[in-house]
């Protein structure tokens, strides 16, 4: 018995019920749901999009019909049956049947996805053109560059727009481009055609991610894409080699690209706060030019080992990691231009011996962190206390070392190289130290120590 159909499916307002895949929890209020109706209102106001949407509208309601009507389809082991049968001449009348059932219903669901794509594609272009035509500014540019009159840089920020034309990927000449705060859900593959862009603003839209063609930008120096709802960055922006200014903040990343250090030796300002990292590749270590990285708010459990590589380093922010971060490497000393540091809501019990070193620090945040090393009374006297106090914890540990030195040197099994090794350890561990201890500049050599030493 056939089943008919609401008369409603071929009307235009039904036409998401033509899908295959129909969402069962439609949320009326998501950005998709507003710009899908946005774009049915469109239609309707337009005689030939509309035309062309009941066209395919009664063409999907029709296979449907029809597909309901048949009943199942055969499976493809009755289908085999059927035909082998009809092969032997046994029955072809039955065994017929049944594979007409089966093309019968690859007919009509061939004719339910053309229609469903056609669909598609009308609210697809609809949509585009809406959202042009909703900016006369966007409009005229547009039409400037077909006539080969480019523009260097266009601020489109705040303008509601729900699409970036692929008609932008022609604006060879663009060198700015913002279009920060709109409801872009997708930026299009054409835009590997801005070849001399530097610098790129799409902050605060809809993105969950980012075409692979951006790393085609090679000239490319300043990349904004926070606020965005960015599960990961494509590896092809490891080839943006030009940037300087790369700012993730505010996104859903829970990795970086595993070879992002390694490409981007010119990025002097990472900003990846604000998202869900649990570490940094270490090729990050890698990053020479890098003054600024701010990565609070992660779920970081740690630094990579190398990361006193980062010779250039003034501002790090590794606040608010909570109890996944408790420690950092022993190369943390190396950092020796750092001059800003936030530590604060983690879970550090000691900094690091060679935190002394870090001669040029002079803000310093440790608060809730259950610290041990050094002791909050020398934490609460502010940075320098911080500094002088892990200097001489050093200095202690320096002595220490020197006189285990001592001992296998004066004893009778020792050899020549180890002599040789405490010597040259012993010299440099008094130049080391003095300069620690800001006495360098006063002698090459310290009395006490060498009384000590």
């Amino acid at each position: 018995m056939i089943t008919p159909l609401s008369s409603s499916c071929c009307s235009l307002s039904s036409m998401s019920s033509v899908s295959l895949e129909t969402d069962p929890n439609p949320n009326p209020s998501s950005p998709s749901a507003a710009s899908a109706a946005a774009a049915t209102a469109d239609i309707s106001r337009r005689p030939s999009l509309a035309a062309a949407m009941a066209a395919a509208v009664a063409d999907a309601s029709r296979a449907r019909s029809v597909l309901q009507s048949l009943g199942p389809r055969p499976d493809p082991d009755s289908l085999s049956r059927a035909r082998a049968a009809i092969a032997e001449g046994l029955d072809v009348e039955a065994y017929g049947a049944v594979v007409k059932l089966d093309e019968m219903h690859e007919a009509y669901g061939r004719m339910l996805r053309e229609a469903e794509e056609r669909l598609a594609e009308i609210c697809r272009e609809e949509r585009e053109e809406a959202a042009a035509a909703e900016n006369e500014e966007v409009v005229g540019i547009l039409k400037k560059a077909a006539k080969g009159k480019g523009t260097e840089r266009m601020e489109l920020s705040g303008r509601q727009l729900r699409f970036l034309p692929k008609a932008f990927g022609r604006l060879r000449g663009l060198v700015s481009l913002d279009v920060s705060d709109n409801l872009l859900e997708v930026i299009p593959d054409a835009i590997a055609g801005l070849e001399q862009l530097e610098e790129l603003r799409i902050a605060s839209n809809l993105l969950v991610s980012l075409p692979e063609s951006i790393g085609l930008l090679h000239n490319l120096k300043i990349l904004d894409v926070s606020g965005n709802k960015l599960k990961a960055l494509p590896d092809g922006i490891s080839n943006c080699r030009s940037l300087v200014e790369l700012d993730a903040s505010y996104n859903e990343l829970t990795y970086l690209p595993t070879k992002i250090g390694h490409e981007l030796v010119n990025l002097q300002k990472l900003l990846v706060h604000l998202n869900k990292l649990r570490s940094l590749p270490t090729s990050v270590c890698e990053m020479r030019s890098l003054r600024i990285l701010d990565v609070h708010f992660n779920e970081l459990q740690g630094l990579p080992f190398a990361i006193g590589k980062l010779s250039n380093l003034e501002t790090l922010n590794l606040s608010s990691n909570f109890s996944d971060f408790k420690e950092l490497p022993p190369t943390f000393g190396d950092l020796l231009n750092l001059r800003e540091l936030d530590l604060s809501n983690n879970q550090i019990h000691a900094l690091p011996d060679t935190f002394g070193l870090l001669d040029k620090l002079t803000k310093l945040n440790l608060e809730q962190n259950p610290l041990i090393v050094p002791p909050m009374e020398i934490v609460n006297q502010g940075v320098d206390a911080v500094k002088g106090y892990m200097a001489k914890r050093w200095l202690d540990i320096l002595l220490e070392e020197e006189k285990k030195i001592q001992l296998v040197e004066e004893a009778p099994t020792n050899a020549g190289w180890l002599t040789r090794s405490t010597s040259w350890l012993k010299n440099s561990l008094v130049y080391g130290v003095s300069g620690i201890m800001g006495t360098g500049d006063k002698s090459p050599r310290d009395a006490y120590l060498d009384q000590e030493l």
